[in-house]
């Protein structure tokens, strides 16, 4: 029931903003479907929504031999409903987003008072003196340059296992970001995080440590879109843009760092400080973009034991990872993408191989990434493991 009015609620402040749109909004396709601005400028809103409608089919091939066992799925991936604008001056900007697909809003636990997930992003971003931002609230930390892309702005169906093994992902708390212009094309962007430790929408308080993330960022040949995917510019000239970031989650208790499984005991929690680093880099050069990263995650100690020193089976994901793309986007908007992922965790630790993923994907942009359909197939050559076999994604994503 609280669901389903939860959902009502929504609905109806959708149906009033479109109401009362109707005649002061002149907002066209991917600009979001409401845009208000109050008569004395006191504040604004703008209200956007999108989707991804996706398909999956994977075929197994165990022992390396003829495929076989086939499955297929149907999903809505992600569902968002999107908020931004102002407030009270141009230089306290805000931005809230909801996720009510599945996949979105799972992970409800005690630790979220079994609720489901339903905050993505919920921050206030304060402009107090010259290129310095206050952020407040949850979004986003400053970690790997693939998190940070929006979902909606990616070249391939999905991010790589890179990402989804080693990410630092969203968290509640401060963070400060400072740009500086040198002069000759150059700039430095940087970024610091102080938040929680233990993820998204978690409201029982602070169970292990804090968490501390810092990201800083090169630009040799000038300011462009460098966390966005396909290069629709068409840079005249190259551009690059090269970052490093690094997580230290003091007392973690997920295996993941702020995600995965909490390591738990009979009396609480067992707690590790984890490491995490990345190195990345974007670049663009008429209709070419090339993306790295690699990223790295240690910890103090990361095998989970009890009071008596016996493994309890939780264990930190620690090791290793890379991984490669490349695109080119032909004047037609039709774009072409191979991706290589390698991740390389700690066997005597994780009792994980070595695991290799060639993707190779295709997009078409109909009003680039606000409208689009996208396809890839993955072979997935993982070590010490009988799933290997081929996955094929078909997805279209909408953006209004």
């Amino acid at each position: 029931m609280k669901l389903k009015w939860n959902f009502l609620s929504v609905f109806l402040l959708v149906s009033i903003f479109s109401v009362n749109a109707q005649d002061i909004t002149n907002n066209t396709f991917g600009k979001g479907l409401v845009d208000v601005v109050a008569k004395d400028s006191s504040y604004s809103v703008n209200f956007a929504a999108r989707f991804q409608s996706l398909f999956t089919s994977d075929w197994d091939f165990p022992g390396n031999s003829n495929l076989s066992n086939g499955e297929s799925n149907f999903l809505i991936r992600r569902a968002r409903l999107k908020f931004k604008g102002f407030a009270f001056s141009p230089n306290l900007r805000y931005k809230m987003e909801l996720g009510l697909s599945n996949r979105d809003i799972s992970g409800a636990s005690e630790f979220t008072h079994d609720a489901p997930r339903y905050i993505l992003d919920a921050v206030i971003k304060w402009n107090f003196y010259e290129n310095f931002d206050l952020w407040v609230g949850q979004t986003k930390l400053p970690g790997n340059r693939e998190r940070i892309i929006s979902s909606g702005n990616m070249q391939t169906v999905d991010r790589s296992l890179v990402n989804s093994v080693f990410n630092v992902d969203r968290e509640m708390g401060i963070q400060l970001h400072h740009s500086i212009d040198f002069g000759n094309d150059f700039l430095l962007k940087e970024s610091v995080a102080f938040t929680q430790g233990e993820g998204r929408n978690v409201t029982r308080g602070n169970i292990g440590g804090y968490h501390f993330t810092g990201r800083a960022e090169i630009y040799p040949f000038g300011d462009f879109d460098a966390y966005s995917g396909a290069d629709f510019a068409r840079e005249p000239s190259p551009k690059l843009a090269i970052g490093a970031a690094y997580s230290y989650n003091d007392d973690a208790v997920k295996t993941e760092s702020v995600s995965g499984d909490y390591m738990m005991l009979d009396n609480g929690f067992y707690e590790t400080d984890i490491e995490t680093f990345f190195l990345d880099a974007m670049m663009k050069y008429k209709g070419l973009t090339l993306m790295t990263e690699y990223a790295n995650r240690t910890a103090e100690n990361p095998i989970a034991v009890d009071a008596q020193g016996v493994p309890t089976g939780d264990v930190v994901q620690v090791g290793n990872g890379f991984v490669g793309q490349a695109a080119y986007l032909f004047p037609s908007n039709f774009e072409v993408v191979g991706r290589y992922t390698t991740i390389a965790l700690d066997e005597g630790i994780t009792g994980e191989g070595v695991h290799n993923q060639y993707t190779l994907g295709v997009s078409k942009y109909i009003l680039k990434h606000k409208l689009k359909v996208q396809s890839d197939i993955s072979l997935n050559d993982f070590e010490n493991n009988l799933d290997n076999g081929v996955t094929y994604r078909l997805q279209v994503d909408i953006h209004f």
